[in-house]
């Protein structure tokens, strides 16, 4: 059956709409896409529509590709979603920033995070901002020395509960989550002449966001433990 492709596959979920998209990712070429709006005008979500929408279009989109899908990108729309902001601080004596200080501060905030958050998983963790020795920076100033260095920090967290509903659905299909991303955080890199919300999330998946800190799971064999974030140490 399977001609070997490069394909991404996208699936977004809010109330009001679901759609399915698959792109060859190295063309950055639209091969499928289906939706079904107005689902729902109240704020809460109907599982059941997902897993009917979904056996309606896996077996259709395998059919044409001549390749299974065994990992989906998820963009959610949902009020499932929870923001939490926090800061870390780490004296530096004069040193130059170097990643055992980030991964420390790092760590540090995201354990922070987690007591607060045992029922809901990190989706996004984002540096908002970089204070060092009373200065502001939006990006890392690499190789600078400095006596204290701070981190803002933002995570955004989803309901494990409705991430166990959706894989629940997925498992039925033999699909596992690539991604979860969050609408609004997507969104907010779309520019005037660029409206589609799956080629942005793709950027983003790639490494777009230089500020975000793409959690790696630490069995992995490919990439260690924040060490996608850490590529301009090389």
């Amino acid at each position: 059956m399977e001609i070997k492709l490069d394909f991404e596959t996208y699936l977004f979920l809010s109330p009001q709409k679901i759609a399915i998209s698959v792109y060859d990712k190295p063309n950055l070429k639209k091969l499928y896409y289906k939706e079904v709006i107005n689902i729902n005008e109240k704020k809460d979500f109907k599982f059941e529509i997902v897993d009917d929408f979904l056996e309606k279009n896996i077996f259709e989109i395998e059919k044409k590709l001549k390749n299974f899908i065994e990992h989906i990108n998820l963009i959610i729309e949902s009020i499932e979603f929870l923001t939490i902001q926090i800061s870390v601080k780490k004296n530096n004596y004069g040193k130059k920033i170097s990643k055992d200080n980030l991964i420390y501060l790092l760590n540090e905030a995201k354990d922070e995070c987690k007591e607060t958050i045992s029922d809901r998983r990190i989706t996004h963790m984002l540096i908002d901002n970089y204070f060092i020795d009373k200065k502001n920076y939006s990006f890392l100033p690499i190789d600078q020395k400095c006596d204290f260095l701070s981190l803002d920090i933002r995570f955004v967290c989803l309901s494990k509960n409705y991430i166990r509903d959706i894989e629940k659905i997925l498992k039925k299909y033999q699909i596992s989550i690539n991604n979860i991303l969050q609408t609004d955080y997507i969104r907010s890199f779309q520019k005037e002449n660029q409206n589609d919300l799956f080629l942005i999330a793709m950027k983003i998946i790639e490494g777009y966001n230089k500020n975000e800190v793409l959690i790696v799971p630490k069995e992995s064999k490919n990439k260690g433990f924040f060490e996608r974030f850490f590529n301009f140490f090389n």
